[in-house]
């Protein structure tokens, strides 16, 4: 089990400082981004989190996941790696001739 969290259905409003303030309350937060929309810049609705400790990340799912933040109940669980790799297209097939 890795010590990075997802936190999802996030208020578009809340700060990384708000998020990292919160998280704080299960030890040591290492990182915090709040991604934002290439185009818009705008919140994307969702976060991660690490902590320093399995044990503190386990500790934040416990105290925070469902728990109600500026009126939206939070989903916070492990995040899952990114998948290595995306399958290309699977390519044309030749063009050749019919007999």
């Amino acid at each position: 089990m890795n010590n990075k969290l997802f936190v999802g259905n996030l208020s578009f409003k809340l700060s990384e400082a708000e998020l990292e303030s919160m998280f704080g309350e299960f030890g040591t937060v290492v990182s915090c981004s709040i991604p934002t929309d290439r185009e818009t810049g705008r919140k994307r609705g969702f976060a991660f989190v690490e902590m320093s400790s399995q044990a503190e990340a386990e500790a934040a799912i416990k105290g925070l996941n469902g728990r109600d933040c500026e009126g939206r109940q939070i989903a916070v669980s492990i995040a899952q790696p990114k998948p290595k790799g995306g399958g290309g297209g699977g390519g044309g097939g030749g063009g050749g001739r019919r007999y």
